[in-house]
């Protein structure tokens, strides 16, 4: 007999009846992260899952968020304890020892968010890696994450009718839900939902782990959690889940193909008719010209000036030359994804054409070092920040002309969306959610919103940073294009639509 793992400290209210409780109530979703604005961020994914609840719950659906609680949270966000204690069996030197979880909650924008504390596992500077690598104990920390959410939900603190489990960090959510806790009370019948955010990242640990998770040797099979003599919490995750998406439909074409399947393509084409792709929206509330606080002037569509405003601070900030030379921009994850070996294998010649360039993000070390050594060679030109900077990173969107994204695959990305808006126009690589998103300008029609190229070259994108160019020196096409962009409606709405249609789905509404 498997051994109690939660116990409850006060009282919590009695779960409801699924089925009464749908008829009378909205549908209750938990979202399993391990990262949402405004609480904690290490790229894209924080956004989506600190926006979507948000509007979610404009439309009716009653969302929750269920988070580690990393070092700094509960003191800068005043959290207030749930009363709830989880524990959680762990495996130390073959005993089982049992580890405590506290809960804690907070409600920002009208959604609540609830935090699992235990100190020995989130209690870091990072969340999942230093700038030299992973932690070595993530299996451990975020099998703790999955089976506390399941006990959280045992003991009352949320009964969902859906749990959105997003990326790897969540990926034994479902798992649990058919295997160790199908039986349990308040937890039979919830259904989830698994979003790919970035199927590169899947949680690929140690083959003995399948112990520490709880299962026994019989779930280490191709068909189930094993994954070429290892355990993979993401392709766990795809194998149990009710239905599966990811943040756009080319993407979700994609990842069904060896080029951009990370050797899970085959698990994905099984599940075809479970996998859809739904583009990301961004906050317009958090990234707009006519309001955003971080910038040094506002400016819209049909009053452009502010941006000519931006564009001298910016370049003032950042000590590069005065002029009109046109500005790209690049914020980004320093990672091989990205394709910034490309840009900075490009650097001179873009430079010699007449851009500067300026670079912010944090990432591997190499790149670190890249840009460092490139600094002084580039003064007045180009500008690297090694940091995450979010004030900068909105004045960077607002003064440059052009945002340039050469990934070597982009599911979704928000970066372009976030670029239409402030009229910077967006160069793209035309891969997942970027070529899904960015229509090629056409000069003789007047239509289209940015640059694309196809091959993750030099060459190919030289040619469309040339293109570009070509249409920055000539001020009325330039403007025509830029509000193109600046009229396009990526907001969250449509796409918070197109969830509830899969929570319908899944509930069989």
């Amino acid at each position: 007999m498997r051994k109690k793992t939660s116990e409850t400290i006060g009282k919590t209210k009695p779960a409801v009846s699924k089925s009464r409780a749908r008829k009378t109530k909205p549908i209750k979703v938990l979202f399993a992260t391990g990262e949402a604005l405004p609480y904690v961020k290490t790229g894209g994914l924080a956004d989506v899952a600190g926006a979507l609840p948000v509007e979610l719950a404009r439309l009716g659906v009653e969302p929750v968020i269920f988070l580690p609680e990393y070092r700094g949270i509960r003191e800068k966000f005043n959290l207030e304890p749930t009363g709830i204690k989880v524990w959680v069996p762990i495996l130390e030197y073959e005993n089982t020892v049992l580890k405590e979880g506290e809960v804690f909650t907070t409600e920002r924008n009208g959604v609540r968010a609830f935090f699992l504390k235990n100190d020995e596992f989130y209690d870091r500077e990072y969340l999942y890696s230093t700038p030299q690598g992973d932690y070595k104990d993530n299996a451990v920390r975020f099998i703790f994450y999955a089976r506390g959410l399941m006990e959280f939900i045992k003991a009352g603190g949320f009964s969902p009718d859906v749990i959105h489990c997003h990326d790897w960090q969540a990926g034994l959510a479902p798992v649990y839900i058919k295997t160790l806790y199908k039986d349990e009370p308040g937890i039979k019948g919830i259904k989830t939902l698994l979003t790919i955010h970035n199927l590169a990242y899947q949680g690929i640990f140690w083959a003995f782990d399948i112990k520490q998770i709880g299962l026994d040797w019989s779930y280490f099979t191709p068909d189930l959690l094993e994954f070429y003599g290892q355990v993979n919490f993401l392709k766990g995750g795809l194998v149990y889940a009710d239905l599966i998406n990811t943040v756009s439909k080319k993407y979700a074409e994609e990842i069904q193909t060896p080029e951009f399947g990370c050797k899970l393509e085959g698990v994905l084409t099984a599940r075809r008719q479970d996998l859809f792709g739904i583009v990301n929206g961004i906050d317009y509330s958090v990234w707009n010209p006519e309001t955003d606080e971080h910038i040094p002037a506002k400016f819209s569509a049909k009053d452009l000036s502010g941006k000519k405003v931006c564009k001298a601070e910016l370049k003032k900030e950042l000590g590069l030359e005065h002029g009109d030379a046109p500005l790209i921009g690049i914020i980004s994850r320093l990672a091989d994804q990205k394709g910034l070996d490309i840009v900075a294998e490009s650097l001179d010649e873009i430079l010699g054409m007449g851009y500067q360039v300026v670079i912010l993000g944090t990432g591997q070390d190499k790149y670190h070092n890249l840009f460092k050594s490139l600094a002084e060679p580039c003064k007045g030109k180009a500008s690297f920040r090694i940091e995450f900077n979010d004030p900068l990173a909105h004045r960077i969107e607002a003064g440059a002309d052009l945002f340039l994204m050469p990934s070597r695959y982009e599911p979704c990305g928000l970066n372009q969306l976030i670029s239409l808006k402030y009229g910077t126009v967006p160069v793209v690589r035309a891969t997942g959610g970027l070529d899904d998103t960015i229509e090629n300008f056409d000069p003789a029609t007047g239509k289209g919103t940015g640059f694309k190229f196809v091959d993750a070259t030099k060459e190919a994108m030289m040619t469309a940073l040339k293109s570009a160019l070509e249409i920055y020196r000539q001020p009325k096409l330039w403007e025509k294009l830029v509000k193109n962009g600046m009229k396009k409606d990526f907001s969250w709405k449509s796409s918070a639509k197109e969830y509830v249609k899969l929570y319908k789905k899944l509930l069989g509404k």
